[in-house]
């Protein structure tokens, strides 16, 4: 085990590291990964670095493993049939001309991944992926992330794990690297690139788990809870433009253990019954195609039963054969191997007893819906010069899944190897803003040192977790939300914000812990923005405005965005056209 580091008494003791590279990867997931392989493939003489909060090895959404590719382009399938898929899936909603490039390059990783040992399940008389639904294939991808990571070090990309970043370099507007602090070391990490990738994920944590019962169960989420947002809060604060933050990603899970349901539903056909025994996409949602509804509907679907007096609510598995069941089960081991401990423990006897659903506390999370930086389509450059974006940071593309967030991190690794080829001169940084960064970022340890007390970052994120589940729409209120309710959250949102002076810190953890509030408080101020101005109700379940039940195509069939001055904090909100591309009604998906 390693040893706890010291924390320094006093500002001037706190070790600073510079670092310098071609190529800075923040996050090293699924998405940097992949990044960084193809931007030493375009260029094997680019010093490329990733930065890694946690270790590459098991970080990151594919820590432990997934069941399926939700997304790949089979057989049969076209660009332009995913593209109706994924529009119709989105409520109509998403980036054309993204989408479009996404496809285009959809499948390469996923081949890649399985020629690097990643095991994929096929069909024995045909050899071609074995199916799970029109879109996804099934693995056994327990093992896919230290796979990719094994190839990030073959390709000679530098790791900088255990490395929180908290904000980004910038230089006369433009990004030139990142600052952060070690959680082992306690050093102050500072990395000067020419190009820079953002690549941390979404954000879990805002809203109150359902799983919340007063002990330390936070971490019993559908979403990786170590995403936190850090990618969106750190573009929040330097002024890049974001968009359709309103477009939660809220779905129906495995109650208590917030397993997939696609799992069983996509994967064995079994169909959503409430406590009366109906099928209920059958019965109330025939007109959004029933059990091919669109994953808001399905999100829905068994709140409004239980608030209907219908619930509780099962996937119905008793028609399901003992081979099936044992397979589906074999399914939830490579993805969510504690709700099979549950079962077990319970004794359930699925052909007899159905599993119970339930919704999940809300996520931005841009690799299922369409939260994130706005992105140029040509390079998946940022608004802010320098940073490129992939995953589920990266805005526009829904339901990219797995295989999307992969083919995303080839694309910006292309804009940035391209980005930094344009390049002449050093890179220069403003010193200043390191000693700003170094102050903001240890202040939580000097205010306990010097004050002996405050607000610890689990009380604050507590508080933060009501305010958002009980006024902006969270799990506990069926997430449904309205005007008064969202002007009381964020209200109060920003006393949080200017609270955090107050924040304490006992070691390095604790003083992560700190960061990633601050930055869940960034993200949960811009989503009331959001949430507030798209007055329509467009992804019910998603985004159920109560005062505004109906869809508004004249006044919101668009996209909202925004930006924050990094000067004053002030949010501004606008919108920027739908471009349709592929023809058709984007809400059907044929």
């Amino acid at each position: 085990m390693a040893m706890k580091a010291k924390l320094p008494e006093s500002l001037d003791q706190v070790e600073k590291v510079y670092c310098e590279t071609d190529i800075l990867i923040i996050g090293a997931g699924n998405a940097g990964c992949f990044a960084a392989i193809e931007a030493k493939r375009k260029n094997p003489d680019l010093k490329v670095t990733l930065m890694e909060k946690a270790y590459i090895d098991r970080s990151g959404c594919l820590a432990a493993g997934m069941d399926a590719i939700n997304t790949y382009l089979k057989k049969g399938k076209t660009i332009e049939d995913f593209i109706k898929w994924s529009r119709s899936q989105a409520g109509g909603l998403l980036r054309e001309d993204l989408a479009i490039k996404v496809a285009e390059n959809l499948n390469a990783p996923v081949e890649e991944w399985e020629e690097w040992g990643l095991p994929i399940k096929k069909n024995e008389d045909t050899a071609e992926y074995a199916n799970r639904g029109k879109w996804d294939i099934t693995i056994q991808g327990e093992s896919m992330k230290p796979i990719i990571a094994e190839k990030v070090r073959e390709y000679g990309c530098e790791v900088l794990n255990r490395v929180v970043a908290t904000n980004y370099l910038l230089k006369d507007g433009r990004v030139v690297g990142a600052m952060g602090f070690h959680v082992r070391q306690g050093k102050m990490v500072v990395v000067k690139a020419k190009a820079t990738i953002i690549a941390t994920g979404g954000a879990a944590g805002i809203y109150k788990p359902y799983t919340n019962d007063g002990s330390d169960s936070h971490h019993q989420l559908w979403y990786s809870p170590f995403n936190t947002g850090a990618g969106y809060a750190m573009g929040i604060r330097a002024g890049a433009e974001m968009t359709t933050f309103e477009m939660r990603w809220c779905a129906t899970r495995t109650k208590d253990f917030t397993g997939p349901i696609d799992t069983i539903s996509v994967g064995y056909g079994t169909p959503m019954i409430n406590g009366k025994g109906e099928k209920i996409l059958q019965k109330r949602y025939a007109e959004w195609g029933g059990e091919t509804a669109p994953r808001f509907i399905r999100a829905n679907a068994p709140m409004e039963e239980w608030m209907e007096g219908r619930g509780p609510c099962f996937m119905d598995t008793t028609g399901m054969s003992d081979e099936e069941i044992k397979q589906m089960k074999n399914d939830y081991l490579n993805e969510r191997p504690t709700y099979v401990l549950f079962l077990a423990a319970r004794g359930q006897d699925l052909k007899k007893e159905p599993i119970e659903i339930y919704g999940n506390d809300p996520y931005i999370v841009g690799g299922h819906t369409a939260s994130g930086y706005w992105l140029n389509s040509e390079d998946w450059s940022t608004t802010l010069p320098g940073l490129f974006a992939c995953g589920d940071v990266a805005g526009g593309v829904p339901n990219k899944f797995v295989g999307g967030c992969a083919a995303e991190g080839l694309l910006a690794a292309r804009g940035a190897v391209e980005y930094v080829a344009q390049l002449n001169g050093e890179i220069e940084i403003d010193e200043a803003q390191v000693e700003a960064e170094k102050a903001r970022i240890y202040a939580p340890v000097f205010r306990l040192i010097e004050e002996g007390d405050g607000v610890k970052p689990k009380e604050m994120e507590e508080r933060m977790q009501r305010l958002m589940d009980e006024y902006a729409g969270g799990v506990h209120q069926f997430f449904r939300m309205n005007e008064e309710q969202l002007q009381y959250a964020l209200k109060h949102i920003k006393i949080l914000q200017d609270q955090v002076k107050y924040l304490i810190a006992n070691d390095l953890h604790e003083l992560m812990g700190a960061h990633e509030v601050i930055d869940r408080l960034d993200v949960a101020e811009v989503l009331i923005h959001h949430l507030l101005y798209r007055k329509e109700t467009r992804w019910p379940g998603w985004q159920t405005r109560t005062d505004y039940p109906e869809k508004n195509d004249e006044a919101f069939d668009c996209f909202v965005n925004s930006t924050r001055d990094p000067e004053t904090g002030e949010v501004k909100i606008f919108t920027r056209e739908y471009e349709q591309i592929v023809p058709g009604d984007r809400m059907k998906p044929n």
